[in-house]
């Protein structure tokens, strides 16, 4: 690996995944969620259990520092993988809570969990913003957003689970620019979430420019990206749908840079286009084929960074 493999002026990352006790597909976030396709049999949990297993040893062998907390039987929450779309973690202490779309996602928010969280990091303040699900307004914390924490940008297509109230309190209160966008997938549905058509690191974007219709919405959000010094690697509207833009780069204790993503989205990768990825990072990739079918989620979306 070329020296650019290491940042040393990050620190290193710190991971927090949840590990599943009752995941399966859930029949309320796939009503705008395309990726998710229900499976046959009795063995998706277990399989989503290897997975996710398989997942967590890839990234402590490479010494990546993650956090695991188990998921509880009770109440019922079969996406509980998922935890960036519920909790973020921001420097100064302060964690944020998120309106969800799908009520049995409100359970997430388990108050043992949040207290264990609260126990083992330096945290300052809890930033609530659940009280908008009363108002059905949505924002599934860096599902609906993707941060660049550098620049302070938050960008966002817009769709059932990502209402611009709710984006504009949370960039006020945390003092982000919002970039706002529309983002279709082949069927000219709403994409449900930003992380899956996206990908924001510290010297490249990975994004499905395909997906934004609106030429004008489109250039902005190129010249963004390029003011922000980073190289832009497109994908297509195929890769998108095997979680090319569900990625996520992160940093080892010894302070070089992995991109991490599923073993579907990598294959769907050219060469050359894994050879831009590492000309920045090593390429990290795990099978996740059973919770991307049932849960419509992939790598990125079963890991919340703690920023504390």
């Amino acid at each position: 690996m070329k020296s650019a493999n290491k940042l040393q002026h990050r620190k290193p990352s710190h991971l927090l995944m949840i590990r599943p006790v009752n995941f399966g597909f859930n029949a309320e976030t796939a009503v705008n969620n395309s990726f998710q396709v229900a499976e046959e049999g009795q063995e998706v949990q277990e399989k989503a259990r290897a997975e996710f297993e398989y997942l967590l040893q890839l990234l402590t062998a490479n010494d990546i520092d993650v956090t695991v907390m188990d998921d509880t039987p009770l109440p019922f929450t079969p996406d509980a993988v998922f935890p960036n779309n519920w909790i973020s973690f921001h420097e100064g202490g302060i964690i944020c809570l998120y309106p969800m779309f799908a009520p049995n996602r409100r359970q997430e928010r388990k108050p043992g969990l949040i207290a264990a969280l609260q126990k083992k990091f330096n945290t300052t303040s809890i930033i609530d913003f659940t009280a908008h699900e009363k108002h059905n307004r949505f924002l599934e914390g860096t599902g609906s957003m993707v941060l660049d924490r550098r620049f302070h940008i938050a960008y966002a297509c817009l769709s059932p689970r990502t209402t611009t109230d709710v984006l504009d309190e949370f960039c006020r209160t945390m003092h982000f620019t919002p970039v706002v966008f529309n983002a279709s997938d082949d069927t000219g549905s709403p994409i449900y979430h930003t992380n899956v058509m996206m990908c924001v690191t510290e010297q490249y974007v990975v994004i499905c420019l395909e997906s934004i219709p609106d030429s004008r919405q489109k250039k902005h959000i190129i010249s963004t990206m390029e003011a922000s010094g980073k190289e832009i690697i497109p994908i297509t509207m195929k890769q998108m749908k095997d979680f090319a833009g569900n990625m996520l780069q992160v940093i080892n204790k010894a302070g070089n840079a992995f991109v991490i993503m599923s073993s579907r989205a990598y294959r769907s990768l050219t060469e050359a286009q894994v050879l831009k990825l590492e000309k920045y990072n090593k390429v990290l990739h795990a099978p996740l084929y059973t919770i991307e079918r049932n849960g419509g989620g992939s790598a990125r979306c079963m890991i919340a960074e703690v920023y504390l």
